[in-house]
């Protein structure tokens, strides 16, 4: 179990890709602070090994006092999963100054103010590991989708960035960018088109299915794992990079 005793904190831990990352994170040792808004869903989730604790990512002095609540609690995190995400898109001429602003507060600002609190503490030991989830429309351009994708795309900007920051130094900073993952964010996107198109469930559905190369989508799982295998020791050298997983190349 080569986390033993390691602190791992993942927002957005209560469902999805998080939920997945969480579990794979304690499976081999580590002990997780897991986020999210609401208490009740953190805590119906929560496993042995997992700490559930409310913050809004979008709240910069929320996510600076729970951050220094759970490593007074746990100790320095040396595992940073910058998670939490909303998925919504909406057309050039109907992006509104609120909602391109309400993206923006929480894909990017949330995943600024997650990796900098946590450093804080990392920087205290001796090895470290920040993982970002990004998104296939961080490296590509979606239809429909201006505000997501300039999101996810200043995500790994900034991932890169940090990456050159701590060059040579025993943190690394990398994106994972998924296609479309089996999670709550496809079903409510499956309604969204549905209701958008006139598509029934199951063509809606499918239109997400097709963007995945493999045809079909991705389990949470699979997530997990990359998240697991970027934080094994031996991968000191993957750094300022991004993992695509979508069954194949972009």
């Amino acid at each position: 179990m080569y986390l033993q005793g390691k602190h791992a904190i993942v927002t957005g831990g209560g469902t999805g890709i998080g939920l997945a990352i969480a579990r794979a994170l304690v499976s081999e040792g580590a002990e997780v602070t897991i986020t999210g808004r609401r208490i009740d869903v953190l805590k119906e989730v929560a496993e042995p090994g997992m700490h559930p604790m409310v913050m809004d990512v979008t709240d910069e002095r929320m996510v600076a006092d729970v951050t220094a609540a759970a490593v007074e609690a746990r100790g320095p995190i040396q595992i940073c999963v910058a998670n939490a995400g909303i998925a919504e898109g909406r057309k050039l001429h109907k992006t509104s100054g609120e909602f391109w602003r309400k993206v923006m507060a929480t894909n990017l600002d949330g995943c600024f103010y997650t990796v900098r609190e946590s450093l804080n503490s990392m920087l205290t030991t001796d090895w470290g590991r920040v993982i970002a989830i990004s998104s296939i429309a961080g490296l590509k351009g979606q239809p429909g989708a201006g505000a997501y994708s300039a999101s996810k795309h200043g995500v790994l900007g900034m991932m890169r960035s940090f990456a050159e920051d701590f060059l040579g130094q025993p943190y690394t900073f990398n994106s994972i960018c998924p296609g479309y993952v089996d999670t709550p964010i496809v079903s409510r996107n499956t309604d969204a088109i549905a209701q958008r198109t006139g598509m029934d469930s199951d063509a809606a559905r499918q239109v997400m299915v097709d963007v995945n190369r493999h045809k079909r989508l991705i389990a949470p799982e699979e997530i997990g794992a990359a998240a697991l295998w970027i934080c094994n020791p031996v991968c000191q050298s993957v750094n300022g990079t991004e993992v695509e997983i979508i069954g194949g190349p972009v």
